[in-house]
């Protein structure tokens, strides 16, 4: 069976707060919908003060949907590492685990946005450093036990649900990631397809002596959308994906390699590179794809249209997977 994935990152350009407020709801019917009909995965992730109005609080979403579902895992992918503090991430992360009976998953990544460390008046140069700080509490702080940090003792309660704690991933796409990865004997998330680099990560397992394992997008992870007539809805609504797809551009330098890449300036483009696919339940069940991964409120893609999508992908596509 494949994995079945709905994301989430809440943008709509132009937003009022009331059209806004109205999407989160949304999106959290959507999740308590995708659960009832057996979709694994519910995904979400963190930037912070862009125009479209982009999530930029994962977590909290994260906890509103453990409170409207009941199986559904929510990936968080990923948590801007440097921009939090280790200590009330790590409270944080247990009360979810708790409160979810085990059901987060978290990648933790650097980022590739000087503007967002700014914001926080968090120092880009020292990124790196601050990751390994992180990621080191948060392992020592999720024993519950009395650990030093910044030079004083602390101890950090109460203890997650999962044991020995919380599924922590580190992603990126950098040797650097790959090698934090390794050290702390954390499983590796590359951020697009790279072979070569989970070589490397599996190198650096043996030469540290620790155990882990790697969660890498296929070569094929295009972001879809079902629909009874592609052409109509790439007519009206490509514009979405469009949108969705230059913000990232604008973001991504090139050193940053990432599973949702395009250089599209057009609808049209878009449409023909095919890392966003509008398809008919029927063409869906035929990509033969191991990971689905259904992006109904792309863009600021009306809500309306966003229920379609998702409820033809649990009516027509689901039961033909299943079948």
């Amino acid at each position: 069976m494949p994995v079945t994935v709905v994301r989430f990152n809440l943008v709509e350009p132009g937003a009022t707060p009331a059209s806004l407020s109205a999407r989160y709801r949304a999106a959290l019917e959507m999740a308590a919908y995708a659960d009832e009909h057996g979709i694994t995965t519910v995904q979400t992730e963190e930037h912070h003060g862009v125009e479209n109005n982009w999530l930029p609080s994962p977590f909290v979403f994260a906890g509103a949907v453990f409170g409207a579902t009941r199986r559904i895992a929510v990936t968080v992918s990923a948590v801007i590492g440097p921009l939090h503090d280790p200590l009330r991430l790590a409270e944080e992360i247990a009360v979810l685990d708790l409160l979810s009976g085990g059901r987060l998953v978290t990648v933790a990544g650097i980022g590739y946005r000087p503007e967002e460390y700014a914001l926080f008046d968090v120092e880009w140069r020292r990124r790196g450093r601050l990751q390994d700080e992180l990621l080191e509490t948060l392992l020592k702080a999720w024993t519950g036990e009395e650990f030093e940090y910044r030079g004083r003792t602390v101890r950090v309660t109460p203890r997650p649900f999962t044991d020995p704690h919380p599924l922590l991933l580190v992603g990126g796409s950098s040797k650097a990631a790959a090698r934090r990865a390794a050290r702390l004997g954390l499983p590796f998330f590359p951020s697009a397809h790279l072979p070569e680099l989970e070589a490397y990560y599996k190198e650096r397992l043996v030469e540290y002596g620790t155990e882990g394992w790697t969660m890498m997008p296929t070569a094929e992870t295009p972001l879809l959308h079902i629909a009874e007539d592609p052409d109509e809805t790439w007519d009206r609504h490509g514009k979405h994906f469009l949108h969705e797809a230059r913000t990232y551009a604008s973001w991504q330098s090139g050193d940053i390699r990432s599973a949702v890449r395009s250089a599209a300036t057009s609808v049209d483009e878009l449409r023909a590179e095919g890392v966003y696919r509008i398809l008919t339940p029927e063409e869906c069940v035929e990509q033969g794809l191991d990971n689905l991964v259904l992006h109904p409120l792309a863009g600021g893609m009306p809500v309306e249209e966003g229920w379609r999508s998702l409820r033809l992908f649990a009516e027509r596509v689901l039961p033909a997977l299943n079948g």
